[in-house]
Formats: C-alpha cells, sequence, structure tokens
C-alpha cells in the first residue's frame, strides 16, 4: 500500500465501494490525538460519489455528574462512564441501520456547556456513508453496528505530546493537564486495549506516528485496488 495522499485515495475507494448494506457505517477509531477526526474529515473531503455523514463520538458524551462519579482521575471511569451509548444508538446508529428509519440526529450533548442538545432530525439518503471518528468505539455497547472499522494506532509517546499542544491553549494548568493524561485518559485507553483488542478487531489499523507517512495494514481481506 502506498502511504501519504495515495493512502487516503486508496481508503477513500475503499469505504465509497464496500459491499455493505447502505447506510454504511464507518468507525474511525484510536487513541487520544492520533489523528482520527482530521481522518474523517480527509475522508468526508475525498468521497464524491455517496453523501457522506460526519459525526463524532464528542456529541455524545454523559454529563459531568456522571464522567467523574469514580473520580476525575479515575481511568475506569474514563473507560467505563465518558460516553452516551444508549444516546449515540437511538440517535445514529439504529436509524441508520439496515432496517432503520434513515431519520437520524448528529448530536445529543455539549460537553463544554454541560447540557443536552436538541439537533434537528435528518433523513440520511439510502446509500449515505456515516464517518463516525472518536475513542473507545470498539466497546460491546456499539461495537456490533459498526460495517468497517478504521484503527488509527499512535504510541503514547507520540499521542501525549500532541494531545498537550492541542489542549495547552483551554488549560489553565499545564501540569494538571499532564497528570490527567498520564492518570486517567492513557491509562484508560490501556483498559480499552485490554478488554477490548481494538487493534485486532479493526477491519483496517493505520500506523500515524510519523503524520506525514501513514501506514496502513489490513486486517481483512478487503479489495484496496480499483476495479
Amino acid at each position: 500500500m502506498n502511504t501519504n495522499s495515495d493512502s487516503y485515495d486508496s481508503l477513500a475507494h475503499i469505504i465509497s465501494n464496500h459491499p455493505a448494506k447502505t447506510p454504511l457505517r464507518v468507525a474511525i477509531d484510536g487513541v487520544d490525538a492520533s489523528g482520527k477526526t482530521w481522518l474523517a474529515d480527509k475522508l468526508a473531503s475525498l468521497i464524491q460519489r455517496r453523501p457522506v455523514i460526519r459525526s463524532s463520538i464528542d456529541y455524545f458524551h454523559q454529563p459531568r455528574a456522571i464522567r467523574y462519579r469514580q473520580g476525575d482521575l479515575s481511568a475506569k471511569g474514563y473507560l467505563e462512564d465518558s460516553f452516551n451509548y444508549e444516546a449515540l444508538t437511538q440517535c445514529i446508529l439504529e436509524p441508520l441501520s439496515p432496517d432503520g428509519s434513515r431519520q437520524y440526529q448528529l448530536k445529543a450533548f455539549d460537553h463544554y456547556k454541560d447540557e443536552v442538545v436538541c439537533s434537528d432530525t435528518l433523513m440520511a439518503a439510502e446509500n449515505s456513508i456515516l464517518l463516525f471518528d472518536g475513542i473507545f468505539l470498539q466497546v460491546p455497547e456499539i461495537k456490533n453496528y459498526w460495517d468497517l472499522v478504521i484503527f488509527v494506532d499512535v504510541d503514547f509517546s507520540y499521542s501525549l505530546p500532541r494531545a498537550i499542544a492541542r489542549n495547552q491553549e483551554q488549560a489553565d494548568d499545564i501540569q494538571l493537564l499532564k497528570k490527567r493524561y498520564l492518570q486517567r485518559y492513557i491509562p484508560g485507553q490501556q483498559l480499552y486495549f485490554e478488554q477490548c483488542d481494538p487493534r485486532e478487531r479493526a477491519d483496517i489499523v493505520i500506523n500515524n506516528n510519523d503524520l506525514t507517512c501513514p501506514t496502513l495494514e489490513f486486517n481483512r481481506d478487503i479489495r484496496t485496488e480499483p476495479q
């Protein structure tokens, strides 16, 4: 598989021509600050033949009181309490299932304001593609809803500096931010690896340690060349 822009073109081709029933639900899973959102947006710009729906796990957080009920530095709490999978299923995943209504909502919660969002109900085209990015997308609550899973893999030695750089403008205390990553976020993702084995279960793994030269690995027999 070629790298850099050729990799993204090939990946967009794979998604566009995936044989699963439509709408097609694509999970872009991976560690924090691995480049999941950037990849999803890039693929959305490359897919031309089918309508694309973009959403993210960031729109389906639990309220702050639930997220931190096991402690604000709890790794277990980060994995178990961060996201509202019931709302995600009801708003997007079930409606876009093969027998679903195709009437979906993109958002359910604003975690910055810590309040529920009343999102418009939209109608998905029959041949649409959902590109959904986020962490923990292969937990038992939602793993069976995806038609295709891409895992963006980055060593924590690379992802931690990226995460700090990305969030430092919003952080009042950089040392506290680092502490949260080292005690809550990274250990929580390591628990996810242990419990769900997301790299091995994904259809495609992208090593994104080098942002300028991603490499692709296929865990399933997926056609990668244009027919």
